[in-house]
């Protein structure tokens, strides 16, 4: 099985599915993998058909499957410095390098690897409940490919009992992670001859004020805010990632723009933030328009992914209880489509393999051994699918 998972995770890394490309050519390979075993599949595209989602079911129809699911798409290898070709996996001491090996193709390529062993138990009667599959397109820009596939299952009335999301964990589950959301704010000001500042509306001097605002909002989150003690970091966080204006040094400048990022601990009601944000714009736009009537200020929103909290009790939490105990599962500070899932009544858990700490750097790997362990906890959970009782089809 390890041969197949690697074969499998050579072929998927070799696919270059940075979000900004396509990635039809790896949702084709995996289609025909699939195809082999008799899985029922549904596609879905964004609007250009540019990229997909695939979802495979495996087993009996009309009962509420458990979903395994994976992103398809990597972050970009630009301005990194790689030993290796980040498109090529490389296996040295243990671990296989290559850029998504561990941010999260080596979760498909186990899932791939067992699927023929899943639709022997299909055919065998074994299972009690169908295994499905979903690959989904840009997460990493966002989780927007995953919200077609997950409308797509609500109208077709495709059950969900539970969904794992093959994130690398190191094989721990993750029950809560913050949410996330990015803001836009753009500044239009007035250009003037440096030497004639007060006939000008300097942008940045005012995205650098309504910066120092946001950042205000921060350390307030940090000093006083709500706190949740099993987050690495346990309060919400506000930052600034990017800024840009201004043409040269000697004109004041008219525009300028920059992004902002929240992130919230579930029960957080981020939208606060951009209250208070835009509410302060509110008072210097007149400031600003006192000046330059044609100024101002907009914010757009960018990246919006929900916060997640596993639902007590639910189907997929009892599995990770029976498989190794899900009861002292972590928390972390990254978003995943688990709270999407969780959101559209999926209950939902985060466990995959590799470790977090690799992934979107150079040199990204993930060590054999924790693909060994995935096979072997994905091969319980469908022994585990078998057994009629508590876990059957109720």
């Amino acid at each position: 099985m390890l041969s197949t998972v690697l074969k499998h995770l050579a072929r998927l890394v070799a696919f270059d599915t940075t979000s900004r490309l396509s990635n039809l050519a790896l949702i084709d390979w995996a289609e025909r993998q699939l195809q082999a075993t008799g899985a029922r599949m549904r596609l879905t595209f964004n609007e250009e058909r540019t990229k997909a989602n695939l979802f495979a079911l495996i087993g009996p129809e009309g009962v509420p499957a458990i979903v395994l699911s994976g992103h398809t798409d990597v972050v970009p290898v630009d301005g990194q410095v790689w030993q290796s070709p980040p498109f090529e996996m490389v296996q040295r001491e243990g671990r296989l390098y290559g850029r998504g090996t561990a941010d999260m193709k080596g979760f498909i390529a186990c899932v791939l690897a067992l699927a023929p062993h899943f639709a022997r138990l299909a055919e065998s009667g074994c299972l009690v409940r169908p295994i499905g599959i979903a690959l989904s397109y840009d997460e990493e820009v966002g989780c927007l490919g995953v919200r077609g596939l997950i409308d797509d299952l609500k109208r077709q009335g495709i059950p969900v009992a539970g969904c794992i999301i093959g994130e690398p964990t190191e094989m721990q589950p993750v029950i809560a992670h913050k949410g996330i959301a990015h803001y836009r704010c753009r500044i239009t000001g007035r250009a003037a001859h440096s030497s004639l500042t007060p006939q000008g509306v300097n942008a940045i001097e005012y995205a650098a004020r309504l910066i120092v605002h946001i950042r205000q909002l921060a350390e307030a989150e940090a000093a006083s805010g709500a706190r949740h003690a099993l987050y690495d970091v346990p309060f919400t966080t506000l930052q600034t990632g990017t800024v840009n204006g201004g043409t040269a040094p000697n004109i004041v400048p008219k525009d300028c723009e920059f992004v902002f990022e929240c992130r919230w601990l579930p029960g957080s009601d981020p939208d606060r933030f951009l209250a208070s944000a835009s509410a302060y714009a509110a008072e210097l736009e007149r400031e600003m328009q006192a000046v330059a009537p044609e100024a101002g200020i907009r914010f757009e929103p960018l990246v919006h992914c929900p916060a997640f909290e596993a639902e007590e009790g639910s189907a997929v939490l009892k599995y990770l209880e029976a498989l190794g105990g899900a009861t002292s599962g972590q928390a972390v500070a990254y978003a995943t489509e688990a709270g999407l899932f969780q959101e559209a009544g999926m209950p939902a858990v985060v466990l995959g393999p590799g470790s977090i700490r690799q992934a979107h750097r150079p040199d990204e790997y993930i060590e054999i051994a924790q693909l060994e362990a995935c096979v072997d906890w994905l091969g319980r959970l469908a022994e585990r699918l078998c057994q009629q009782g508590e876990f059957g089809k109720g």
